[in-house]
């Protein structure tokens, strides 16, 4: 047991982290939202309803997107790309 763990500085690693991402060290992720739910939802031909099972959200939660009153983000975002894109793979 004559070994010395070794202490990490969590602070100094966040600050390096931090300085590598603002020296263009780090890698930029940029998700696209789509602009138009109403507009995929119509082109599925799909109810607020079953275009909400689909994608696993509330109706209320489509009509908050379609009214711009909330934006998708995360999971959900990437579903209404595929939707756009590829309607036919939600749809099998």
């Amino acid at each position: 047991m004559g070994e010395t763990m070794s202490k990490r500085d969590i602070g100094q690693e966040l600050l390096e982290g931090i300085r590598a991402i603002k020296g263009g060290q780090g890698q930029r992720v940029t998700i696209q939202i789509p602009g138009d739910v109403k507009e995929i939802r119509d082109r599925m031909d799909l109810s607020q309803s079953a275009f909400a099972g689909i994608l696993g959200v509330s109706v209320r939660t489509v009509q908050e997107w379609e009214q711009g009153r909330r934006k998708p983000s995360g999971p959900a975002a990437s579903l209404l790309r595929v939707a756009q894109r590829h309607p036919e793979a939600l749809l099998a």
